[in-house]
């Protein structure tokens, strides 16, 4: 049986098509095992309407901005949208926080790899070379600021992959402060890992000409990610 949640307190936005919610670590956006909240199961119990797909999807661990369609004309119009050639017509923004590389990381960049998924594992690898199997994936990324031990960083995510920032930093020798299963040296107190999808903005289904923004708060705001808001405060695009 899957976990009863609060959704209500916790939409970013919300038309006739479409709904964006902000998820919190360990949450699932869909599919989840039992005794985990599932953000889809918990939008279905909310709406009126046979259709709650996700279209922009989370990592358990991850929270912030998760895009459902609530309509099958809005999921096929926001399915091509996510997955379209034009750069411009979805933007992915995402908070990280790092630990602090034995290297001098410059102050932004854009990282381009060849992701191959083991979905035993539930996990991603990063190549730096193409291979049959593997999808080009590509992010972009700004130091916001460092603390001791730690690093912040905007991120722009170009594509669309499995663990995807997660993979990539992986490969660049960066580690997101709790991600174990990426090479993190210890694990969050309560569980999630140190990365928030802050920001989404895509076309509207209701009117294609018009774009959604939308901008969420970390859940769990600390002192940790109070230091990150402070430094990041203006919101500068990557």
């Amino acid at each position: 049986m899957n976990t009863i949640i609060n959704i209500k307190n916790r939409i970013l936005f919300q038309n006739a098509a479409c709904i964006i919610v902000n998820k919190l670590k360990g949450e699932a956006v869909e599919g989840a095992r039992d005794g985990v909240a599932d953000l889809r199961l918990g939008l279905k119990g909310l709406f009126d309407t046979e259709t709650v797909e996700a279209v922009h999807r989370l990592d358990v661990p991850v929270t912030g901005c998760a895009l459902f369609a609530l309509n099958q004309n809005a999921l096929v119009f926001l399915n091509s949208a996510f997955a379209g050639k034009n750069k411009n017509s979805v933007e992915k923004h995402y908070w990280a926080v790092v630990e602090k590389p034995p290297f001098d990381l410059p102050e932004s960049g854009e990282a381009v790899h060849w992701i191959e998924t083991n979905p035993r594992k539930n996990k991603s690898f990063a190549y730096n070379e193409s291979a049959p199997g593997r999808k080009k994936a590509s992010l972009r990324y700004r130091v916001a600021g460092q603390g001791r031990n730690y690093l912040f960083l905007e991120v722009q995510l170009l594509s669309g992959r499995h663990h995807q920032i997660r993979a990539q930093f992986s490969a660049m020798g960066l580690y997101i402060k709790g991600d174990l299963k990426y090479g993190a040296k210890r694990s969050e107190k309560g569980g999630g890992i140190r990365l928030h999808a802050r920001g989404l903005c895509f076309p509207d289904p209701l009117n294609p000409g018009e774009k959604v923004c939308v901008t969420a708060d970390v859940p769990d705001a600390d002192a940790l990610w109070g230091g990150f808001f402070t430094i990041a405060s203006g919101d500068r695009p990557v």
